[in-house]
């Protein structure tokens, strides 16, 4: 299964990268915010998104929304620092499956990550 990170954080990319491979998922695509996450996403094989919110040149909300424009049932993952109730709500309206509040502990993340892929 081939999952896209984006997040502009090169430190949390690798936190999620070695999460990700400590629980099985080797096969992982990075972009620096949303506009290379989008271009990663064109290349194709993608099978589900892992995204944070606050970024530069396109925000983890907008990309969330454009990747729902094109393909409404890949699974997305927002792992962020915005921990409002507010936040969270429009995170899940913009199309996001799931949500983990930064910081977080691998389990959470494997748990969160493991409810989307049933």
């Amino acid at each position: 299964m081939k999952i896209l990170i984006v997040d502009d954080s090169s430190t949390m990319r690798r936190i999620i990268i070695n999460t990700l491979s400590r629980i099985g998922y080797t096969d992982v695509v990075e972009g620096e915010h949303g506009k290379a996450g989008l271009d990663k996403l064109s290349q194709g094989g993608v099978e589900m998104i892992i995204t944070d919110w606050n970024m530069p040149e396109m925000d983890g909300l907008e990309f969330v929304q454009t990747v729902r424009a094109q393909n409404p049932s890949i699974p997305i993952l927002m792992v962020t620092t915005n921990a409002a109730k507010e936040d969270i709500v429009q995170a899940l309206q913009a199309g996001v499956n799931n949500y983990v509040v930064k910081p977080f502990t691998p389990e959470t993340l494997k748990e969160k990550i493991e409810s989307l892929l049933g």
